[in-house]
This record gives C-alpha cells, structure tokens and sequence, in this order.
C-alpha cells in the first residue's frame, strides 16, 4: 500500500517523543548561599555597604555559588573573601527564597575555625548578636525571614557543654561579651 496522501505526497511519520520532548524544563536556579556564623551564642550580622537599594541594611554574609562548587563550599569561600575567616559550614537552614528570577538564596549554619571576622567586601559594619537582639537590626527581607531558625541555634549553642568531671566547658567570650569587673 502507497502511503500518499489526497495531493499525491508522502506524509510525514508521526514525530514520537524524542523529536518533541515538550516543554523545556526550567533552568536550575543559580544558588547564593548565606551564613549564620555562630560563635558562643551569638550570630555574626553584616551591614550592607552597597548596592544602594540594600545600603545600610543588615545581612548574614555570603555569595553566588560557582559553579561545580557545593554550597557549603561556597559559603566557606564566601566567608574568607567577604570576612577573611576560615569557617565550616554545618548544616542547611529550612527554606529557601527567590532573591529574583534564576538567582535562590539559602541558609547555611557556620562556625568560625580561624581569625577574627572584619568587613574587607560589600559591608561597612559587624556585629554578634544574641538571641534576644536579632530584632536590633534593620535587616534584608530574606534574612529576617531565616531568623527564627538563627534563633533556634543560637538558644541551642548557649547550652552548656558536658565535660569530664560534669564541669561545662567555658572559653573566652567574643569581644565585648566579657563580664565586666565590679
């Protein structure tokens, strides 16, 4: 049998799926990766010195992923160029949020392994904050959103450590959280 159509020509073989694979899957999102840096209790918030419309306004530190590098590595990376410390990221905080179309931002735990944190990129100020003064500061949307979790770690890490003997481990507060002697 000829497999031609009324006109006399041969019609094209039905495309199975491979020929229309349907729509396209959306592209990854590139990730940004921010760190709660917890050391004693207290969170490190970094004030953005630039661009103009998040100026003056408070952040926990971090970037862009490269890519082929994981987020923790990211964080890690991000860490050294923006704070010039060593730090380990530790574990994702829930959530996650479109900062705009194609660009995802989550939440990293971090401790600080070397080196005292300073402002070297995109901020102008620093402080370590304690659970009960997260609300002190005009933070990012996003970051404020993450807080309760930062909160969550920060109660978590005042909790005193069980040593040998039943003794809690102490060490020396950040600066400027040394009891004052009366």
């Amino acid at each position: 049998m000829d497999a031609t159509d009324a006109t006399g020509t041969t019609p094209a073989a039905h495309p199975g799926p491979a020929a229309h694979p349907g729509p396209a899957a959306p592209a990854a999102p590139r990730i940004v990766v921010g760190g709660a840096l917890v050391r004693r209790g207290r969170v490190l918030a970094a004030r953005r010195s630039a661009p103009e419309s998040v100026a003056g306004r408070w952040e926990f530190p971090g970037g862009k992923a490269e890519p082929g590098e994981t987020e923790a590595q990211a964080l890690e990376r991000e860490l050294l160029e923006e704070l010039g410390v060593r730090a380990r990221a530790l574990t994702r905080l829930p959530g996650a949020w479109a900062v705009r179309p194609g660009l995802e931002l989550r939440f990293w735990a971090a401790e600080l392994l070397d080196g005292e944190p300073r402002a070297l990129q995109d901020h102008d100020a620093l402080r370590w904050l304690g659970p009960d003064e997260l609300d002190t500061v005009d933070w990012i949307d996003h970051d404020r959103d993450v807080l309760p979790h930062v909160a969550g770690l920060l109660l978590t890490a005042r909790q005193p450590t069980p040593v040998e003997g039943g003794q809690a481990s102490g060490g020396t507060p950040p600066p400027g959280d040394a009891p004052s002697a009366e």
